[in-house]
């Protein structure tokens, strides 16, 4: 079974899409772990080790993933976890989307996207990790 931890990092207070997908990814057969508000890289990279996840999906709408995504894929090389399929939603501006995947980001899903194909993307790449 894919193990998914949903992560919402930094101040952005708001959670509804992260739960959503949390939900969805849950009812495609996923297990699933949601850090809840406010965690920092460093909660968010140790969540992902303790719990063994395969799939780390993260959700910001602030426009701090300039900040906080390079720093949570450092964590993960620094702690050898290159294996985890990390994923990124949220508002995302287009410009913004090389430079995520630059930092080891696999996909950037935004706003509107159908949970079913967020599901098949980790169902087809969580084994290539």
């Amino acid at each position: 079974m894919i193990r998914v931890l949903v992560a919402k990092p930094g101040l952005d207070g708001h959670d509804r899409g992260a739960k959503v997908i949390a939900r969805a990814l849950r009812d495609a057969g996923m297990e699933v772990i949601y850090t809840g508000l406010h965690q920092t890289p460093e909660q968010i990279v140790e969540a992902a080790l303790s719990e063994d996840v395969d799939v780390l999906a993260i959700s910001i709408l602030s426009g701090a993933h300039p900040t906080l995504i390079p720093r949570i894929t450092a964590l993960l090389h620094e702690n050898d976890m290159n294996d985890i399929l990390v994923l990124l939603g949220g508002i995302i501006p287009d410009e913004d989307v090389p430079t995520m995947l630059n930092a080891g980001v696999s996909k950037v899903f935004g706003p509107g996207t159908d949970t079913q194909e967020i599901a098949e993307y980790i169902n087809e790449h969580a084994g290539e990790r």
